[in-house]
């Protein structure tokens, strides 16, 4: 809660100095919107506008408007669900609940007219600022297809497959590389056996 103070100084007796604090109000007004939502032709959408306060609602000084603007540069006209107005007819409907502090609306039956900005204003007493919030609405005439699975599917097999041939060539080549050393270490081995045999021999024909 943003709370301003106004510090004044004022004389007291035996030449004491008082402070004296003027707290000029309370400012915590918060509203939250989703400020971009995307809406197919001809369907129903929920414009969500919630808010906080330092305050407890009080349904006597409580005041919420909803505006539309085609862009920013054009004047806002009030949107309303008790006395409909001639662009969205019936089809505007408040779909909040105050208890809560929600103040969202539906619209059914979207149309390319409608794509524009929707502004949602609050007032809370004695909350002194006005909530503000701003939802930009873009209407589709066909949702963006979904991305399709099997490429990715297809370029994972391929990764996979080709990580498990690079694993098993390493393996294989591992044993290669190990089994040609046991045969050299074979080889030497019998190299040397010879050897001795030879030795052996030649020692025992010179006794």
């Amino acid at each position: 809660c943003n709370t301003r103070a106004q510090l004044r100084g004022t004389e007291g007796g035996k030449g004491e100095r008082k402070l004296m604090f003027l707290f000029i109000g309370c400012s915590c007004m918060d509203v939250l919107v989703t400020n971009y939502i995307n809406a197919l032709n001809g369907t129903t959408v929920k414009i969500s506008c919630t808010f906080t306060s330092c305050y407890k609602m009080d349904a006597t000084k409580f005041v919420m408007n909803w505006t539309y603007q085609e862009s920013f540069n054009d004047t806002e006209e009030m949107v309303k669900w008790l006395v409909f107005t001639y662009r969205f007819g019936e089809r505007v409907m408040f779909a909040g609940n105050l208890d809560k502090n929600d103040l969202s609306i539906t619209l059914s039956d979207v149309q390319l007219e409608d794509e524009g900005i929707y502004n949602c204003y609050v007032r809370n007493p004695p909350d002194r600022i006005q909530g503000h919030g701003i939802i930009q609405l873009n209407v589709v005439t066909e949702l963006p297809p979904p991305r399709d699975s099997t490429i990715a599917v297809a370029i994972g097999a391929s990764v996979g497959g080709a990580l498990a041939l690079l694993i098993l060539s390493m393996v294989v080549v591992k044993c290669l590389r190990r089994h040609r050393k046991q045969e050299l270490i074979s080889e030497e081995k019998m190299e040397e056996e010879g050897k001795l045999e030879a030795e052996g021999v030649a020692e025992e024909g010179t006794k």
